[in-house]
């Protein structure tokens, strides 16, 4: 291994010790970690939405003839700040548990030579 270049924990490629960061994952694996936790985090928000709009349709049971786009208002912020809380906490997990090679890929196999 050259001077200067570490092993990426997520992918097994070998990068400049500049392109890992604290955790010695590369940018892409930084990347892709971020973009799954967006996922994770947009589909919890939209669940955490949902059971708020059963909890004010059932519980509060509000008059819709009162103000509904604040009704609304209310769900779109549960959406939001459900899917912003829970991608941090699944960015947060991920990190955290930096598990090695998670994101590697194994090496081309070279084409079988017929011996015999």
């Amino acid at each position: 291994m050259p001077d200067g270049e570490l092993t990426c924990l997520r992918c097994l490629e070998e990068r400049p010790k500049e392109e890992l960061d604290r955790l010695l994952w590369c940018e892409e694996c930084v990347e892709r970690a971020k973009r799954r936790a967006s996922r994770i985090g947009w589909g919890s928000g939209a669940v955490i939405a949902l059971l708020v709009g059963l909890y004010i349709w059932f519980v509060v049971q509000p008059d819709l003839s009162l103000i509904p786009a604040l009704w609304g208002a209310t769900l779109a912020v549960a959406f939001y700040l459900g899917g912003r809380v829970a991608r941090e906490i699944a960015i947060g997990v991920m990190r955290l548990r930096n598990r090695r090679a998670v994101e590697a890929r194994p090496p081309e196999a070279p084409p079988a030579s017929d011996t015999g």
